[in-house]
């Protein structure tokens, strides 16, 4: 929830500032996130939630995960481990805590009954459902094609080397944990300060070892 504050927030102190690729990690990836994107014209450069899992054999496995059912885009239907058909049974409407609308789908199989693997599918009386916003995987997939292109390889990377890890070494080798002052303005000007000792050091060690770059 707090992607679209942050841009938006940034839009007014830099208003004459302008960038087209917005990279993140799969904590950022919502429907409502995506839109917003879409809508600000921004190509979407963020990780599917499950984006690691999809990549174990474990998870191929899991019977219950809608990515495993096969799916039928004329009749609109999934087929699940068992080769019966999940259709669809209702459209539900929900909204987010900031208001956002949403749609969903709800599928539901044909009969559960009698199956060999039900409790591998589904701990339901009934018989198994599966709820699919259709918008957000639509836009799943345009930034899913996003990041494994050759550009947004390029871009994830320089995000992990110029966000994740400045922030690991002032955590972890500098060992701040948490701010001494209280404010914005103090905690502005203390955060600074850390920075500039960041660069510092990190200019020391290059000096030192020979790794400045220059001819």
């Amino acid at each position: 929830g707090t992607l679209k504050p942050f841009l938006e927030k940034w839009k007014e102190l830099h208003p004459k500032s302008s960038f087209e690729n917005i990279v993140a990690d799969s904590g950022y990836e919502s429907e409502e996130n995506y839109t917003y994107l879409i809508g600000e014209g921004k190509s979407i450069y963020i990780k599917p939630q499950t984006y690691e899992q999809w990549k174990k054999r474990s998870f191929k496995k899991l019977i219950s995960k809608r990515e495993n059912m096969a799916y039928d885009h004329k009749n609109d239907t999934y087929t699940c481990n068992q080769g019966r058909k999940l259709s669809v049974k209702k459209v539900v409407n929900g909204k987010t805590g900031s208001g956002y609308e949403t749609e969903l789908t709800v599928y539901e199989c044909e009969s559960c009954m009698d199956c060999a693997v039900k409790s591998r599918c589904t701990k339901a009386a009934g018989n198994r459902e599966i709820r699919v916003s259709k918008k957000f995987l639509a836009q799943r997939e345009i930034s899913l094609a996003n990041i494994v292109s050759p550009t947004g390889i390029v871009l994830r990377l320089n995000r992990s080397i110029q966000a994740e890890g400045a922030s690991a070494v002032m955590k972890e080798y500098l060992g701040f944990r948490r701010f001494l002052t209280r404010g914005q303005l103090n905690i502005s000007t203390e955060f600074m300060l850390l920075c500039f000792g960041f660069n510092i050091n990190k200019l020391h060690s290059k000096t030192i070892n020979g790794r400045l770059g220059f001819k």
